[in-house]
């Protein structure tokens, strides 16, 4: 029995690692299940929606379909933009629905909610669409992942382009929100920092229909850009309603967004949309792998994906690859392999996870199109510059997350 044993033992050291991983693999109720809280239905469901299940289905399709030979399930459902609703939900995944983790939550509010649940039940969280940089200063955690962007990558490059175009006085159109807040904050600090200054704020809340009113007073303000911190059909709404009181357009006032995705200006038009200058985490027409990949995922959706959806794909692909390489879907062993793998796919080159939480990839600087440079639908933008992630996101050093060692 001893021999038979030792033979054992050695021809599983002697085996591949992903064969040896298979033998010892311990992966609760033998499935590893990914959990998904969208805007199914709200302002932010082109952001998120099925185009986010969708991204998370061909991560799991392009992963081989199991993990350590247990079975990969993708679960989805709408929070309805509701921290209580979002948290409710999480807590019931993670009690009953034996979800291993959530790897989206869309806004920051339930993005912040779910985070306490995960806490609480010791179980990984990620985030691409939430944009509050606090989730990796005051409230990040060992569990948690800042994946696609956050209010400080979002303004600085922004605000150093237009204010080295000598754009130096904004007033700033916010979501009444704690995302708003955080834009407000870091879009400031980068204004002082450029030699800018911030003029006036207006807030807006959720889901406005009219925003005559607020972009009058932004208008009077005098600013020469009136920036929007807002998303999805905010943004929308608010640019439109600008174009009509012709600001932006030969006037003396600039418009800038401080948080745009793809499906904004296609939504606008080149036309009413040209000449807007923002920074994207992801552009689909950027190279042959992305092209590659946005149009598989153009057969499936009709539209071409946007940097929240893409890092979902990413986010999914990194967290099986790191439950495969721990042979396990225990958190503390996936988080370890999550932290030490590099990610390189269509969304990241040599992208890392932080010890506060946030992946630390290239973003872009990109800038609208005129109609005569648009050579297909959905060519929207022209890349300006691509910013080291290093740069793009808040160093350490002005980290205020607990877990950061200074």
């Amino acid at each position: 029995m001893r021999w038979t044993l030792a033979l054992i033992v050695g021809l599983l050291m002697g085996a591949h690692p992903c064969q040896r991983a298979a033998a010892q693999a311990t992966i609760s109720d033998d499935v590893v299940r990914i959990g998904l809280l969208l805007d199914m239905s709200g302002p932010y469901s082109d952001y998120s929606g099925e185009g986010a299940a969708t991204a998370a289905r061909m991560a799991v399709s392009d992963f081989g379909g199991t993990v350590l030979g247990k079975a990969i399930e993708v679960l989805a459902a709408d929070h309805l933009n509701k921290p209580d609703i979002a948290s409710s939900r999480a807590r019931e995944w993670f009690d009953n629905g034996k979800v291993d983790a959530i790897l989206e939550t869309v806004a920051t509010g339930p993005a912040l909610a779910v985070l306490e649940i995960a806490k609480q039940k010791n179980k990984i969280v990620a985030f691409s669409g939430p944009g509050a940089v606090r989730l990796t200063n005051e409230s990040c955690s060992p569990i948690s992942i800042h994946y696609a962007l956050d209010s400080y990558a979002l303004t600085r490059a922004t605000v150093k382009a237009l204010t080295e175009r000598g754009l130096d006085s904004w007033h700033i159109l916010a979501l009444d929100s704690v995302f708003g807040a955080d834009l407000i904050q870091d879009a400031g600090a980068a204004l002082a920092d450029t030699g800018g200054k911030l003029v006036g704020t207006t807030r807006h809340p959720l889901a406005t229909t009219d925003f005559s009113s607020f972009l009058v007073a932004a208008q009077s303000s005098g600013a020469k850009v009136i920036a929007l911190a807002n998303a999805g059909n905010d943004t929308a709404n608010a640019l439109k309603t600008a174009r009509e009181f012709g600001i932006g357009v030969g006037g003396k006032q600039r418009m800038a967004s401080l948080y745009t995705l793809i499906n904004d200006i296609n939504a606008i038009g080149v036309e009413g949309a040209q000449g807007l200058i923002f920074t994207e985490a992801f552009y689909w027409n950027r190279n042959e792998q992305t092209r590659a990949w946005s149009r598989r995922f153009y057969e499936t959706m009709k539209r071409m994906p946007n940097a929240e959806q893409a890092a979902v794909y990413s986010t999914t692909l990194h967290y099986l690859g790191a439950v495969r390489q721990a042979g396990t879907d225990e958190t503390g062993a996936v988080m370890k392999q999550m932290r030490e793998r590099p990610i390189n796919d269509i969304f990241a080159t040599n992208g890392r996870i932080r010890e506060d939480g946030r992946m630390v990839h290239d973003m872009y600087l990109v800038e609208v199109k005129k109609p005569s440079e648009v050579k297909e639908p959905w060519d929207l933008y022209n890349v300006l510059a691509t910013i080291p992630g290093d740069e793009a996101f808040q160093p350490l050093s002005r980290s205020r997350c607990p877990l950061v060692k200074k």
